[in-house]
């Protein structure tokens, strides 16, 4: 169990090294765009590693259920290894120009492929050596590690920039957490060449009962063809809590809240930390509950408490942004057709309309405004102040909404994290709370959903049957979901709009798997019974 975490934790290390420094990549890589498009495409390449998990879990899933456990952790950790340091050396657009995003998303993809096959490969390795009754507890260490893996990242980022300087760690210094990343790598691989093979797969093995096409067995019934349809629900619905709580909720503080980026990562370090433990913990509790219970308790809080929470979050961490934006009205009039979508990958666009620097100015300071179709000149109102179009529209609409209480010039009582009594004011602790709770919603999610992945397929199939669905479920709903959030808020002039999004998500998820899913607690790897089939034991011959 700890050499299998040690690795996953270096895996997912270098996977949310990226994720914790969005801000900077999207400055270094994207640096013709404006503030938010460069976030939202710094998201987008975040994304991309998700997006091609799919496909790793079909190739390596197939390998882990025909070749073995043991074999798929190394591969993957040396892809992950030799992708994360060769995002360190690339050079950045304002040196090689579109040449330089194309190589960062060639990384991402290769670490999202490393990644998707980490996952089946540990999970079914972890879930095939621990005791029955003690499944949901071993393989919380493991699941755990996610959130390990973020603060460990937020860790080293801050640990270099505290030695070099915030302009040097911004200039170059944010190479330096990508390139260390060869020690762990070289310990990482060390560790798992040691380990031991799977005990059933081994025995599989030896009986010749091994799955020759695991994948058309995996969809081979039509009871398993549902089952994967269930694990698919659960995981994107377990995904949109967790990358919410993480990636969304690190990119929000530094971006929305104007939080400066050592106070973000401090917090961020000491919650994620905490929520290694509550991982294990509500794995522990599923143990002696039911894996139902405690995943349906994360999905039903997220859904009933996740608005009133980021509402206290903006209230606590930025006063000042908060009643601007409660008590400013904005109102951006304009002729849609000169209102181009602010988002544009192939670079053709050009945002050079008044509409288009008005949103951009909006947008930089967290405005909440509302787009209002006049057909005409493009017009802002800030309270009862026009500001028209124009070539002073960018300075006389940041002198508005100073005026009327945004905070344009930095607020002054945003919180800070300058030395280690401040770790103690009660505002910082109130903001560790809030983060806290999220993340704790996400790990009564997560932890039960992956456990019982683990337990409703047999042996033959177990890697292949859980990482395709799982996969599907987190790189297109956890993985698009950071800029997918940023993208509407930006749009529509509203970060809470942008909640409803993973909010009516996990709402029609938690419904379907209360329906649906069986409950997995005490069952017997060695005999798994679907739903539907009859008992299916290791040497059954294939149906």
């Amino acid at each position: 169990m700890a050499a299998s975490s040690a690795g996953t934790a270096f895996e997912y290390y270098d996977f949310f090294l990226y994720g914790a420094l969005v801000p900077i990549i999207g400055s270094r890589f994207f640096g013709d765009y404006g503030p938010a498009t460069q976030t939202v495409f710094a998201l987008l390449t975040f994304a991309a590693g998700f997006i091609v998990r799919p496909i790793g879990a079909v190739i390596f899933a197939r390998l882990t259920d025909v070749v073995g456990r043991k074999v798929v952790f190394l591969i993957t950790l040396v892809m992950m290894g030799v992708a994360t340091v060769a995002v360190g050396l690339l050079p950045t657009s304002e040196q090689i120009g579109v040449l330089a995003p194309i190589l960062l998303v060639t990384c991402r993809i290769i670490q999202g492929l490393a990644v998707s096959g980490e996952f089946g490969a540990a999970v079914t390795y972890v879930a095939e050596h621990a005791p029955g009754n003690r499944r949901g507890f071993f393989l919380g260490w493991l699941i755990g590690t996610t959130a390990l893996a973020l603060s460990l990242s937020v860790g080293v980022q801050l640990a270099v920039e505290g030695i070099i300087g915030r302009d040097a760690f911004e200039e170059w210094g944010w190479r330096i957490p990508f390139l260390i990343s060869v020690i762990p790598l070289a310990l990482s691989v060390w560790i798992r060449s040691k380990l031991h093979e799977s005990p059933l797969f081994t025995r599989m093995k030896e009986e010749g009962t091994t799955a020759k096409a695991p994948l058309r067995e995996a969809f081979g019934t039509r009871p398993r063809r549902r089952m994967i349809a269930i694990v698919f629900v659960m995981a994107a619905s377990q995904a949109f809590i967790g990358y919410l709580s993480t990636v969304y909720m690190l990119t929000a503080m530094r971006t929305n809240l104007s939080v400066d980026s050592f106070t973000v990562n401090t917090i961020f370090l000491i919650v994620m930390l905490a929520g290694f433990f509550l991982c294990v913990a509500a794995c522990r509790l599923s143990d002696k509950v039911g894996r139902r219970p405690v995943l349906f308790a994360g999905l039903g809080l997220a859904v009933v408490l996740l608005f009133p929470i980021t509402s206290a979050l903006t209230s606590v961490a930025n006063p000042q942004l908060a009643t601007a934006q409660s008590e400013v009205s904005v109102l951006l009039r304009a002729d849609p057709d000169e209102c181009a979508f602010q988002f544009n990958p192939a670079g053709t666009a050009s945002f050079d309309s008044d509409c288009d620097r008005a949103r951009e100015v909006l947008q930089a300071n967290a405005v909440r405004f509302d787009l209002v179709d006049t057909g005409g000149p493009t017009v802002v109102t800030v309270n009862d102040v026009p500001v028209a179009g124009g070539p002073t529209l960018t300075d006389d609409l940041t002198r508005a909404l100073g005026d009327a209480g945004y905070p344009v010039d930095g607020a002054t009582d945003v919180i800070a994290i300058e030395g280690f009594g401040d770790l103690f004011d009660v505002r910082v602790l109130g903001v560790m709370g809030l983060l806290l709770t999220v993340v704790l919603f996400a790990q009564l999610a997560q932890g039960p959903a992956a456990t019982t992945m683990t337990e409703v397929f047999p042996t033959r199939i177990r890697a292949t049957a859980l990482a395709l669905p799982y996969q599907l479920g987190v790189g297109v709903f956890g993985g698009l979901l950071p800029a997918t959030m940023v993208a509407i808020g930006a749009e529509v002039g509203s970060t809470s709009t942008a909640l409803w999004y993973p909010v009516i998500a996990m709402a029609l998820g938690l419904a379907v798997l209360v329906v649906t899913l069986p409950e997995t607690r005490g069952t017997d790897l060695t005999t798994v019974r679907i739903p539907g089939e009859e008992p299916v034991t290791e040497s059954d011959p294939v149906r």
